[in-house]
C-alpha cells in the first residue's frame, strides 16, 4: 500500500535548492524527493544488515567508500574541476607514453569513410 508524505515549512532557500537539484537530475520536483528517500532508506537498510545502523553516514564528495562485501560502493558528490585533475594526477603521476593521439584516430576514422 502507498503511503502519502508531506513536508510542512520548507524554507524557500532549501525548497529552490531542491528544485535546482530536480532540474540537474531531469527530474520533477516530486521525482528528485522520491529518489532522495529511496536512496536514504536503501542506505539504512544496507547500514543496518552491515550492523553499522546509527552511525553517521558518508560525506558526499570524499571519496570512495570502503569495500564491502567485495565490492567497492562510490559516494555521490561535487568536485571541481582542479580536483579531479589532482586526483587524475595522483593515479598518474606521468602520463602515459607510446600511445597513439586522438587526432591521428579521429582523422583516421573520418578518412576511412
Amino acid at each position: 500500500m502507498a503511503v502519502n508524505l508531506s513536508i510542512k515549512g520548507v524554507p524557500d532557500e532549501i525548497a529552490e535548492r531542491l528544485r535546482e537539484r530536480a532540474a540537474r537530475n531531469h527530474r520533477s520536483l516530486q521525482g528528485e524527493l522520491m529518489a532522495i528517500v529511496s536512496q536514504a532508506a536503501a542506505q539504512a537498510s544496507e547500514e543496518t544488515a552491515l550492523g553499522g545502523a546509527g552511525k553517521a553516514g558518508p560525506i558526499a564528495g570524499a571519496g570512495p567508500a570502503p569495500v564491502m562485501s567485495g565490492r567497492q560502493s562510490f559516494r555521490r558528490g561535487t568536485m571541481t574541476v582542479d580536483e579531479v585533475l589532482a586526483k587524475i594526477r595522483e593515479v598518474f603521476p606521468t602520463p602515459p607514453t607510446g600511445l597513439p593521439d586522438s587526432v591521428d584516430i579521429i582523422r583516421e576514422a573520418r578518412d576511412s569513410r
